[in-house]
């Protein structure tokens, strides 16, 4: 009697386990959906950016000799033809004296010429002297007129000599450093220090050609971009893309832009570097969140429901990733329904059980 119960109670069990097993198969699984969101959206994408001033030159001498005076200190402002520095002039000054002393003593010499000519001329006329002997006289006003022009020019560059011994500011700008001193000798061509004029700068920023066709090609594009600061500051002033270089680099197959700021405040200064933000707007774009998407062999797929609640997957093609969304430029309609969790459960051809949800998208 014993073992009649016992064997009943445990074929009820191994029943109860079946039934409950059927139970849990019959019953579907209920997987949340979203819709796509349709919306418009700015992307930025950083570049690296080199900072340069809008005018900015070395202060190089013209002739040799010792630096006599400095006028100015590095990192203070000048105003173009301000004189910066002067070298001893002296030996300038007194080749100048012997190039005037040759000039005078040439004009002299020509009016000599042009006296023995006019004598010349007056005797001919009364066929005192012969053609041959005028035009003698007359060759040697010319070979006169030619000496004193010669030592005319000799003059003016002994002139240009001295005013090489005082250099100028080319410009209003800011000098740099200055690496010889007072007493200095310094050789033609030497290198005295820079002058800079950050009244606005030029940042130049490297884009690859598939970017560079994006941006050209843009409707809707925005010439404005924003500098970002070495120390991840932004910086106040809104830059403006002013042109682009006429060829690719062989090497890298990027094109460089130029952009310009405004530096009123003298912050940004020649050489600083920094991040360029390009903004580029996508009119009516479609945002699938990226943790609906899964990838296979480098393709990017998201399981959609239809409206018998049959799910299949669909290969997207996003443009970019902004903020856990892929942007996409078609391929959704505003009410299909995107497995939003729990793809991992799901497969092809599978009827489901869905909830609608909502999720923010970014701002």
């Amino acid at each position: 009697m014993l073992r009649n119960t016992l064997i009943l109670s445990i074929g009820f069990s191994f029943l109860m386990m079946s039934c409950s097993d059927k139970i849990v198969k019959n019953k579907k699984q209920t997987f949340l959906v979203v819709h796509p969101i349709f919306k418009d959206t700015t992307y930025e994408r950083a570049y690296s950016a080199t900072i340069n001033s809008f005018q900015n030159v070395e202060i190089r001498t013209k002739v040799s000799g010792f630096i006599e005076e400095i006028f100015v200190d590095e990192g203070k402002r000048v105003n173009k033809g301000q004189l910066l520095f002067r070298l001893n002039s002296k030996e300038f000054e007194q080749i100048v004296h012997k190039a005037d002393a040759a000039l005078q003593t040439a004009i002299a010499e020509l009016r000599a010429t042009e006296i023995e000519a006019e004598n010349t001329k007056k005797l001919f006329d009364k066929n005192i002297v012969s053609k041959s002997e005028l035009d003698l006289a007359t060759t040697k006003v010319n070979i006169s007129k030619a000496k004193s022009n010669e030592a005319r020019v000799l003059k003016e560059q002994a002139l240009l000599h001295v005013e090489f011994s005082k250099i100028k500011a080319p410009f209003d700008g800011i000098i740099n450093r200055i690496s010889n001193k007072k007493g200095s000798l310094v050789n033609e061509g030497a290198l005295l220090t820079s002058i800079s004029n950050n009244e606005s700068v030029f940042t130049y920023f490297n884009v690859s050609e598939i970017d560079y066709l994006d941006y050209i090609q843009s409707s809707n594009k925005s010439n404005y971009v924003t500098l970002v600061l070495a120390n991840n500051t932004i910086y106040p002033f809104k830059g403006i893309i002013e042109t682009t270089e006429t060829e690719f680099d062989k090497t890298t197959g990027n094109i460089a832009f130029r952009a310009k700021f405004a530096n009123p405040e003298k912050l940004l200064k020649e050489g600083g570097t920094g991040k360029i933000l390009v903004k580029k707007n996508y009119n009516n774009a479609i945002l699938v969140p990226q943790k609906s998407s899964y990838e296979v062999q480098g393709n990017i797929y998201v399981y959609v429901v239809d409206a018998n609640n049959k799910v299949s997957s669909r290969k997207i093609n996003p443009i970019i990733r902004i903020n856990n969304f892929y942007v996409l430029n078609e391929g959704f309609g505003k009410m299909d329904r995107i497995i939003y969790e729990g793809i991992q459960a799901v497969k092809n051809d599978e009827i489901v059980e869905t909830k609608l949800i909502s999720i923010p998208a970014f701002k």
